[in-house]
């Protein structure tokens, strides 16, 4: 059965919170910090029921709508990089190496087939032997970190990186049903 492509993302406006941007928009946080210095440190930290209008207002007045577009700019660069399960999984049976970037644990309780936990010592090994013209992908548990992680690699000159749309929890779902499928509990 063909999988459905992704839902757009809401469209943005003044009203939209930080909780609802980073929700629907998962590069947000990293475009916002790459142009503004916005969210990157306690000191240009946000709230997540502040809105867009609020965060320009005490950030030097920066334009509502400059913001928006430059949000969604950002989005329409990041979908080049994430790839569906079924995508990933050619790119992973044709040779393409994979990096987990999930905690230790979870890549002893689950992984996908041949993927290598992302380390200091792996990512040196990465920069100083890897073909930078040939594909590498991530992944993480639900797809919120990965996106972050392939725009570093992008940013090294790794241009063929993917990061898979979903995680781990989308592979097992729509690729490998075999692999167990689990939630993570945040302590508030």
């Amino acid at each position: 059965m063909p999988e459905a492509p992704p839902a757009e993302p809401p469209p943005l406006s003044a009203a939209t919170t930080m909780r609802d941007l980073l929700a629907a928009y998962p590069g947000a946080q990293r475009a916002l910090f790459a142009r503004y210095h916005i969210g990157g440190c306690s000191s240009c930290a946000f709230r997540p029921d502040e809105t867009l209008a609020e965060l320009c207002a005490r950030n030097e007045n920066i334009p509502v709508e400059e913001m928006i577009a430059h949000l969604q700019d950002s989005h329409e660069g990041d979908a080049q990089i994430l790839v569906e399960p079924a995508e990933f999984e050619a790119l992973r049976q044709g040779g393409a190496p994979v990096l987990d970037i999930r905690t230790r644990e979870e890549f002893d309780a689950v992984q996908i087939p041949g993927a290598q936990l992302f380390s200091n010592d792996l990512i040196q090994a990465i920069f100083g032997t890897w073909d930078k013209a040939a594909p590498v992908l991530i992944y993480d548990h639900s797809g919120t970190r990965c996106l972050d992680a392939a725009a570093y690699l992008i940013g090294h000159g790794f241009a063929q990186t993917k990061a898979l749309r979903g995680g781990i929890d989308a592979y097992a779902q729509q690729v490998d049903p075999s692999l167990p499928r689990y939630r993570i509990e945040f302590d508030d």
